[in-house]
């Protein structure tokens, strides 16, 4: 069997098993679509499991032999692709023992409850088949939450608990109105078994929920994933090449950058009225429909990025009666799927009002907001799930996707897109601060130097935003070392890549094609940037830093 092949079968091997063992996660980025009747297994012996697949894997990645970045024994693609599948099993390894996301925070089993049953009622048309799936996730309550406590007792981390006493605080009503609403879509005889299956589930969260009230005080305090794990995670899994010193220096640039950027604008500006909210959601979706089609001819006439008639759309719609009362398990967007590349995407928004939280607001004022993150993000998942090389069709670290999307941001920012709504230009540079900011934040949770409270304090003056977001933010970045700070430094890896792509046109006398660029930046939108850099530039001066690191 070729080196190539085998990289093949071990990649395809490791993905069949992941879809299955991958605990559900409430970011968007990495959902998965997942074989029928899906169950997360997380006993204790389901976890002793989990460690020797893993370590076989590992073993077998191990044994294939492709050489350096200076010294390929297989093709360059191939060579990416492998050390993806690295990338992939360390997430394991990660997720397991550094920052033992099953055994330290209760709202893990949250998201594998009811939280499956979120994601499940993400697509626009729910039917009687779907609600036959929500009986079989109520049905899976009980045994994960118990399987849960085994786990949780003498390692669950206090303060993670406390967050998922918040979460559950009214979650028998919740569900119930899930349910009721879901019932109106089926008929009788469907909706009672969906009624009774709801039961027994509600009991479960409830003696969650008092389980964690009754042991909170004789849980164990936060302790900060440390420098070198922190660092780990960038070697192994993320793949970027600055040290945690470098990660801070860069959100402190681009912080100081974005503070001056959005003072002048608002300077030059402040005569200018702020537009007003929509009245009706209605109003948004509609609004948002026709601005979608208006960036992508913006694209296209810019000469910025190939908009393909098969590529679809990314369209909003009213949040669902059955999907608001549990809108805090996660992103409310459908970004469809590897099988689902020929449908539009969906983003849901709340009916418009004065007090709406901080991204809604502003994706409500000009719908284009959201349509330069989130649908950058349709867009290169939909392009990405296409790729000829199946590995590349997969998310590793969301340093690329969401550097993609913040990059996309000040891309069309530059390029023109906002000149004729400028207190959007505003929200731009806002925006770039709170990405600044959560590198900033990022880093000191990770090194212990702030704590939960501390770092959503900062996040709500600093910004400014709104207490919500901000609690949400912290918390959700503090359990989930690396995530924050994806944004900004994947942008940083990006510019640096178009500057250095264009001066090695220039050298070569040889025009360089913007949109080509970008075409192949979104088709393989799911691989590291460092990666990308050898692949695209034949520079692998990053991935020498992230070896010269492990070392």
């Amino acid at each position: 069997m070729s080196l190539v092949i085998e990289i093949e079968k071990l990649g395809s091997d490791f993905w069949n098993w992941r879809t299955v063992q991958q605990p559900r996660s409430h970011d968007d980025i990495p959902r998965l679509e997942r074989v029928a009747n899906w169950k997360p297994a997380w006993a204790p012996s389901d976890v002793a499991r989990y460690r020797t697949e893993i370590k076989d894997f590992e073993n077998r990645w191990k044994s294939i032999d492709v050489g350096t970045s200076s010294s390929l024994k297989v093709d360059k693609a191939s060579w990416i692709d492998y050390q993806l599948i690295g990338s992939a099993i360390h997430r394991v390894y990660w997720e397991l023992d550094y920052i033992k996301i099953w055994q330290e925070q209760p709202r893990f089993y949250i998201d594998q409850t009811i939280g499956v049953l979120f994601d499940l009622l993400l697509p626009l048309k729910i039917t009687a088949i779907e609600v036959e799936k929500a009986i079989f996730i109520l049905g899976n309550t009980k045994e994960i939450l118990d399987n849960g406590r085994a786990n949780l007792e003498g390692n669950a981390v206090g303060p993670y608990a406390t967050v998922a006493i918040e979460l559950l605080e009214n979650i028998e009503e919740q569900v119930l109105t899930t349910v009721s609403e879901l019932g109106k879509l089926v008929d009788e005889s469907l909706a009672a078994k969906l009624k009774s299956a709801a039961a027994p589930a509600i009991e479960a969260f409830v003696e969650y929920r008092e389980w964690l009230k009754k042991n909170l005080s004789s849980m164990k305090p936060i302790k900060a994933i440390g420098k070198e794990k922190y660092e780990w995670f960038f070697n192994n899994i993320a793949l970027v090449p600055f040290s945690t010193s470098e990660l801070r220096l860069i959100g402190e640039i681009e912080w100081d950058r974005a503070v001056t950027l959005e003072h002048l604008t608002a300077n030059k500006y402040r005569s200018v009225p702020v537009p007003p909210i929509p009245q009706t959601d209605v109003e948004q979706v509609a609004n948002e429909a026709k601005a979608e089609l208006a960036v992508r001819d913006f694209y296209e006439k810019e000469g910025i990025l190939s908009q393909p008639n098969s590529l679809k759309h990314y369209l909003t719609a009213p949040l669902p009666t059955y999907l608001a009362p549990i809108k805090w398990l996660g992103v409310t967007d459908d970004l469809t799927g590897q099988s689902r590349v020929d449908e539009d995407g969906y983003s849901y928004v709340p009916k418009p009002h004065n007090q709406l939280p901080y991204f809604y607001a502003a994706n409500a004022r000009d719908t284009r907001a959201g349509i330069v993150h989130e649908g950058a993000h349709y867009q290169q998942l939909a392009m990405s799930w296409r790729h000829v090389r199946k590995l590349r069709r997969h998310y590793y670290d969301s340093g690329v996707n969401e550097g993609i999307a913040f990059y996309n941001e000040e891309l069309l920012l530059a390029a023109g897109l906002f000149d004729d709504a400028v207190h959007s230009k505003t929200v731009m540079y806002n925006f770039m601060k709170l990405r600044a900011m959560r590198v900033i934040v990022d880093v000191a949770l990770a090194t212990g130097e702030i704590d939960i409270p501390t770092a959503t304090a900062y996040l709500e003056r600093k910004v400014p935003m709104d207490h919500g977001t901000a609690y949400e933010e912290a918390v959700f970045f503090s359990s989930c070392p690396g995530q924050a700070l994806t944004y900004q430094i994947g942008k940083t890896q990006i510019i640096k890549l178009f500057s250095d792509a264009v001066s090695k046109h220039r050298a070569d006398n040889k025009d360089f094609d913007m949109k080509a660029f970008h075409d192949y930046l979104w088709l393989n939108g799911n691989v590291p940037l460092s990666l990308l850099r050898f692949e695209f530039l034949d520079d692998a001066s990053e991935i020498a830093s992230i070896e010269k690191a492990k070392n």
